[in-house]
């Protein structure tokens, strides 16, 4: 059964001597040379030719012939080869994720939309490292992705909370107030808009829009093309997941773009305000019945609203 199958298989995976002597294997047939191999293992040769014998005795098949040129395989260990490098693969990916996992044991998992700027994060993270009732400073893993991901991610238990663009579906999870970040317009530093102090969004035609894709936040992304097209406008849109992605399309004359970052200062680009707040980026914060306690969502939702000067 496939069952019993899996278990036979994580059972060998978690013997310590087999994946051992399954090492000693791999590494005779891959310098084809049993004093190579001790040397890459940092042994001698006996212990190796005592590992390999005992697991040849085990499997009940030959692995390996000594000759004249080295070590060679037989016709079972090229066939077990390949095998034998994917449990070894497993049993490494096994003990990282576990490894992963007692590192995160205790800290606080948290999300972003990748519209929010490297300051914004930075400060989300660093309110957060202090919000907790324990004295000591905490651990925060911050994970960027679209919202539809984020969310997905706060139901299902990967994270304790996230922001993510408003207006979303969120399900049954729970959410904050909306909160306003200022976004700037970025434009190429060649086109008349970029010396203007408030440009009109009208002068913008013929340039596409860089920004997320719709797949990232439909709604979030059906709101941006009703606002600009309600201010005159109704530009193509470029696929642009970060603000590097914007940079590039606008720096090359292509777009214009939107970004929380008022000093994002780069070569062919410039960065003007936006008259108004309907181009604003809208977050919320969500969490799930069990995620994120009541401080931990204030300190969160008070570093969105910090403003960087």
């Amino acid at each position: 059964m496939p069952g019993a199958r899996l278990v036979r298989a994580f059972a060998w995976i978690c013997d310590v001597d087999l994946l051992r002597h399954l090492s000693f294997f791999v590494a005779v047939a891959e310098e084809g040379h049993f004093g190579y191999a001790a040397d890459r293992l940092g042994m001698t040769q006996p212990p190796l030719s005592q590992g390999i014998q005992r697991l040849e005795a085990r499997l009940g098949v030959v692995l390996l012939t000594r000759g004249s040129r080295g070590a060679q395989l037989t016709t079972a260990g090229a066939a077990l080869l390949p095998r034998a490098r994917d449990l070894l693969a497993n049993a490494e990916g096994f003990t990282a994720e576990a490894e992963r996992l007692r590192e995160s044991r205790g800290a606080l998992r948290v999300g972003v939309v990748a519209a929010l700027s490297d300051w914004h994060v930075a400060a989300v993270t660093t309110q957060l490292r202090t919000c907790a009732p324990d004295p000591n400073p905490r651990t925060v893993i911050t994970t960027t992705a679209s919202t539809a991901e984020l969310v997905d991610a706060v139901g299902s238990g990967g994270l304790d909370c996230a922001a993510v663009h408003h207006p979303a579906l969120i399900g049954s999870l729970e959410c904050g107030a909306i909160i306003k970040v200022t976004r700037w317009l970025l434009v190429p530093a060649d086109h008349p808009a970029a010396d203007a102090a408030k440009p009109s969004l009208r002068s913008l035609k013929g340039l596409a829009c860089a920004t997320a894709p719709r797949s990232h936040g439909t709604a979030a992304f059906d709101l941006l093309v009703d606002t600009l097209r309600g201010k005159g406008l109704d530009p193509a849109f470029l696929p642009a997941a970060h603000d590097r992605d914007a940079v590039m399309a606008v720096a090359a004359g292509r777009a214009f773009a939107l970004t929380t970052d008022p000093l994002l200062r780069v070569p062919g680009v410039a960065c003007v305000p936006i008259p108004g707040d309907d181009l604003a980026l809208r977050v919320r914060l969500v969490w799930s019945e069990a995620g994120a306690p009541e401080p931990v969502r204030a300190a969160f939702e008070a570093a969105l609203r910090r403003e960087r000067s």
